[in-house]
């Protein structure tokens, strides 16, 4: 069974860092695209970043870009969000996905086939 697990979540302070993981379970992720996805109150499910099999490759959304980094472990079936610089908009359930196919745009939820449970980031002001 697949299951993706996602940890690291808690409430911190602006401009505190958190690191999220993500463990993959049930088969082997070497080969899939991983990506951070988040959902705030009221909004809908936003990319924020995401990256390619062999890692080489990422992509982030603007609002994260020079603040998170993305980044799988070694064994390929876990990936990292190492978020910096945190702000009160920042606050959200954070997701992990993956999907088999190949990289494309990433951004979209349609992309990707599996999902974690989600963990909650709140960043007081």
């Amino acid at each position: 069974q697949v299951q993706l697990v996602e940890s690291g979540g808690g409430l911190v302070q602006a401009g505190d860092s958190l690191r999220l993981s993500c463990a993959a379970s049930g088969r082997s992720f070497s080969t899939y695209k991983m990506s951070w996805f988040r959902q705030a109150p009221g909004k809908q499910r936003e990319f924020v970043a995401a990256i390619s099999s062999g890692g080489i490759r990422t992509a982030y959304a603007d609002s994260v870009k020079d603040r998170f980094v993305i980044s799988r472990g070694s064994g390929k079936n876990t990936v990292y969000l190492q978020m910096d610089s945190l702000k009160p908009e920042d606050t959200a359930v954070y997701y992990c996905a993956a999907d088999p196919r190949r990289f494309g745009s990433a951004t979209y939820t349609y992309e990707y086939d599996y999902w974690g449970q989600g963990t909650q980031v709140t960043v007081s002001s």
